[in-house]
C-alpha cells in the first residue's frame, strides 16, 4: 500500500477519526481489528510500505490475526484493494452515499415526517437516547424503518429488540438483524406475541435443565434436543410428568437417546394417550401382553422339545 508523506513532525501531527466510525463500525469489530485499522490509518499519512509481518511485530498480534483484520475491513468497505495494494476509503463518504440511496436510507427528519405515526418516531428517539446516548447514526433510522416494514413489528417490539441486543452486549446490525429474523419466524408482530414467546422460551429452558438433571447428563442439551422438547410440550401438549415416564424407560438403556424418548412419546401421542393414567394403563397392558406372548412361546418351545424327545424315543425302540 502506498502511503502519503506528511511534512509535520509526529509531535504536532494528529490522526483524525470521523465520529461515524464509533457509531457504525467500532461496536461490531474485534478489538484486535480496531487496533490494526487505527495503526494503518495513522501510517497512511506517511510514504512507506506496510508489510503484514511488520504490523504483526509492531502491534504484538499474530500474523493470521492481522490478515483477518485486513480482510474484515476490506469486506466492510474501509480498505479498498487495488493492483498496488490497498487504499483507505473515506468513511464519511460511505455513510453519505447510504443516506442518499433511496432504496436503503432516509434522513432522520424524513423518517419523522413520513413515519406511520408520531409514536413510531418517538420510539426511534427512545432507541437513540436509551441505547446510543443520543449519538445514533442517521443510517440507523433507515434500518429501523426498513425493519418495521419488513417484519411488521409494532413499536414496542422494536424497542424490545434493541433492549434485547443491548442486554446481550451485541448492539450491532448483524446481531439485531439475526434476532429480528428469528422473532419473525415465530410470527411475532405485537408485544403480546413477544411476551408469549418469552414465556414459552422460559418454560423450555426450565424443562431442558430438568430433563438434563433427570438423565444425569454432563453435557449441555443441543439445539436438536431442544427441538424434541418443543415438539413434546407444544405439539403433543405433554407435561413433565408424562415426559418423565419416557425418561425412566430411556434411562434403562445403555445409551441415553433422545430419538428413543421421542419414539416413545410419539407412539403414545399417536395412540391419543393424554394423561399419566392413560400412559401407565397402556404400559401395564403392554407388559401383560408381552408376558402372555412369552408364555405362549415357552409352551410352544416345550411342546416342540417334547415332540423331538418322543421321536427320539421311537427311533430307540
Amino acid at each position: 500500500m502506498k502511503l502519503m508523506q506528511s511534512d509535520k513532525s509526529f509531535l504536532f501531527s494528529s490522526t483524525e477519526i470521523p465520529d461515524v466510525f464509533f457509531t457504525e463500525y467500532l461496536p461490531e469489530a474485534k478489538s484486535e481489528f480496531v487496533k490494526v485499522y487505527f495503526y494503518i490509518l495513522f501510517l497512511s499519512k506517511h510514504d512507506s510500505e506496510i508489510k503484514i509481518n511488520d504490523l504483526s511485530k509492531t502491534l504484538d498480534l499474530d500474523f493470521p490475526t492481522v490478515q483477518d483484520a485486513i480482510k474484515y475491513w476490506e469486506t466492510r468497505g474501509l480498505f479498498i484493494k487495488n493492483p498496488n495494494g490497498y487504499s483507505l476509503a473515506n468513511i464519511q463518504e460511505i455513510e453519505l452515499n447510504k443516506l442518499y440511496n433511496p432504496k436503503v436510507s432516509l434522513a432522520p427528519e424524513d423518517i419523522e415526517k413520513n413515519a406511520e405515526n408520531q409514536y413510531r418516531a418517538k420510539v426511534m428517539d427512545s432507541i437513540n437516547s436509551q441505547f446510543f446516548a443520543g449519538t445514533m447514526s442517521p443510517s440507523w433510522y433507515a434500518d429501523i424503518e426498513l425493519w418495521f416494514q419488513k417484519y411488521g413489528f409494532d413499536e414496542q417490539v422494536m424497542l424490545a429488540l434493541f433492549s434485547y441486543a443491548y442486554e446481550n452486549h451485541a448492539l450491532h446490525r448483524n446481531y439485531i438483524q439475526t434476532v429480528a429474523e428469528g422473532w419473525s419466524k415465530e410470527n411475532i408482530k405485537t408485544y403480546n406475541d413477544l411476551d408469549l414467546y418469552f414465556e414459552r422460551r422460559e418454560k423450555t429452558n426450565i424443562l431442558k435443565k430438568n430433563i438434563a438433571k433427570k438423565l444425569n447428563l454432563s453435557r449441555n442439551l443441543t439445539a436438536y434436543d431442544e427441538e424434541y422438547i418443543i415438539k413434546w410440550t407444544e405439539n403433543y401438549k405433554y407435561s413433565m410428568d408424562i415426559i418423565e415416564i419416557a425418561l425412566k424407560k430411556a434411562a434403562t438403556k445403555n445409551t441415553i437417546s433422545f430419538e428413543y424418548i421421542d419414539a416413545l412419546l410419539s407412539d403414545w401421542h399417536s395412540k391419543e394417550l393424554t394423561t399419566v393414567s392413560d400412559v401407565n394403563s397402556y404400559l401395564e397392558a403392554s407388559k401383560t401382553k408381552d408376558k402372555k406372548v412369552k408364555q405362549i412361546k415357552q409352551v410352544a418351545l416345550e411342546y416342540t422339545q417334547s415332540t423331538f424327545d418322543n421321536w427320539d424315543a421311537l427311533y430307540d425302540n
